[in-house]
């Protein structure tokens, strides 16, 4: 598919009521009733604090993928482009009716209502969903598994999105979207079906290295089979993990949620289009691993410090305050960061970095703003 038809696609059918990364039932559920007269809609199950799991069901083809998001209550980017995909198979003049011709989708918009709500990891029992596939300890992880085991998929997208911190290999380009074909044993043995998700992968790389080169990563493989993915991968049903990752300056993740959604289209459209063996599934270890090597703020070249010059490395901690979502910046490193990137670097030129208190800043600092060249620098994004 054309990228340019796809943005096009993405601009006529973004859901406009949802917006930033602060996504719960309260913004979801008005826009589902309004897909009641072309899909099924319902509730498949209950939170701890009982708060509706929402399923959705669409499509008449053979070919069954099953879609969830919001496992993590605070990953949202995957949510939102879920609601522009459903926009589009609702509007005739999109073209895409082909998809559900030949293939019926499963989608949980958010499994973790009480996570989201809370702008949590965990759920309210504060477990990570994640890690609950064997255990199935929480109503959230037997809703999942009830739909897998009864819907059957021959697909599975795992929906997340991840930190700032990753790079796109060992290089100043952060991961912007990363994916991974999960293991299904521990030798991480490149089975049959890891190799469909795999060649899946492959293909919405390729497309992506068309708007964003060389700022799509894979992260390491090593089996946990504790986690949702590794465990649906062990039952020889390809697994994708799609991870939303950061753009420069996104904080909402509006660009990212474009990308997200351009990686629906287009693995979808594969699907419908061809019958997936693995054969091509080549072009996936080219795609490099991500690495942590970015901080959100990287103030350079900082004296006032016993061990000369230093770098004052600054990551954001995600607040919800007052159901608005804040981006903190906190001080995580003060030395020299040669081998780290930023996604902001100011460059002190060997002057004093202060806080609102003119001292000097240290590691677990709150600081809003610093003070540079007695000029205020405010540090947290728009």
């Amino acid at each position: 598919m054309q990228i340019d038809y796809l943005k096009s696609l993405f601009e006529n059918n973004k859901e406009k009521a949802l917006f930033g990364r602060y996504i719960t039932n309260n913004h979801i559920e008005s826009l589902l009733k309004k897909f009641n007269n072309n899909f099924i809609v319902e509730t498949i199950g209950y939170s701890v604090l009982k708060k509706s799991i929402y399923g959705i069901k669409l499509g008449t083809g053979r070919k069954r993928i099953l879609m969830w998001s919001q496992m993590h209550g605070n990953e949202s980017t995957t949510t939102k482009a879920l609601f522009d995909l459903l926009n589009s198979f609702t509007h005739k003049e999109t073209g895409l009716d082909y998809i559900l011709k030949a293939c019926t989708l499963y989608i949980i918009p958010i499994l973790n209502p009480d996570g989201a709500e809370a702008y949590t990891r965990v759920n309210a029992n504060e477990v990570d969903l994640n890690r609950d596939a064997q255990n199935l300890s929480q109503p959230e992880s037997l809703v999942l598994r009830s739909i897998f085991d009864s819907f059957q998929p021959h697909y599975c997208y795992n929906l997340h999105g991840q930190r700032t911190i990753f790079s796109a290999g060992k290089n100043n380009k952060s991961a912007i979207v990363s994916f991974l074909s999960p293991a299904q044993d521990q030798a991480c043995t490149v089975t049959p079906n890891r190799k469909v998700a795999m060649e899946i992968i492959s293909v919405i790389n390729r497309a992506l290295q068309k708007v964003i080169p060389s700022q799509v990563g894979v992260y390491d493989d090593a089996f946990n089979i504790n986690c949702v993915g590794d465990t649906f991968q062990s039952k020889n049903v390809p697994t994708i993990l799609f991870e939303a990752g950061h753009f420069y300056d996104d904080y909402h993740r509006e660009y990212t949620r474009e990308l997200i959604y351009l990686s629906y289209v287009t693995s979808l459209d594969y699907i419908a289009n061809n019958e997936v063996d693995g054969t091509h599934s080549e072009a996936y270890f080219d795609i490099p691993e991500n690495e942590k090597l970015f901080l959100d703020v990287i103030i350079r070249n900082v004296s006032g410090y016993s061990n000369g010059l230093v770098d004052i490395g600054v990551q954001f901690k995600e607040t919800l305050v007052n159901a608005h979502l804040e981006f903190i910046p906190v001080v995580e490193k003060i030395e020299k960061l040669n081998n780290i990137y930023a996604h902001r670097e100011i460059n002190a030129e060997g002057e004093k970095v202060l806080d609102e208190n003119q001292k000097h800043l240290s590691i677990g600092n709150e600081n809003v703003f610093v003070i540079l060249k007695n000029k205020k620098i405010v540090l947290n994004p728009k």
